[in-house]
């Protein structure tokens, strides 16, 4: 039994980055996932995703580029306000303006960029690099 769908999904697509893979399938699938890979996607950290039906359930098909150097899940989710993105950058990120922490905010999910551009605070998903 899986306790966080989201880290193991994670983890499984840093394993198959360092490993040289193209294209992996997940079992697990789920809104969250879906939305985190869908904004990865947009800034080109992960390739297309689709579902597949196998009669269970839909499975995610996920192609990798090769651009992620670590990914993974901030446990715990800590809340964020929104002058202090500062300290979590510092913790989660090698340098400034190089790679992305998604935050779960009350318009959505999105990177951390964007959520200090509309002055919103919220809780950190995960970070990418």
């Amino acid at each position: 039994m899986l306790n966080d769908p989201l880290a193991n999904v994670l983890s499984y697509i840093g394993n198959h980055e360092r490993l040289g893979r193209k294209e992996i399938t997940l079992a697990n699938n789920s809104k969250l996932i879906r939305k985190v890979l869908n904004i990865l996607n947009e800034n080109g950290y992960v390739g297309e995703f689709k579902e597949l039906d196998d009669g269970k359930g839909k499975l995610l098909v996920i192609s990798l580029l090769g651009n992620v150097n670590k990914i993974g899940v901030i446990k715990p989710r800590f809340n964020v306000k929104k002058d202090g993105y500062e300290k979590f950058e510092k913790r989660y990120l090698p340098a400034k303006d190089f790679g992305v922490i998604l935050v779960s905010t009350s318009q959505g999910i999105m990177i951390h960029n964007q959520a200090k551009e509309k002055g919103l605070g919220g809780r950190l998903i995960c970070y990418c690099y």
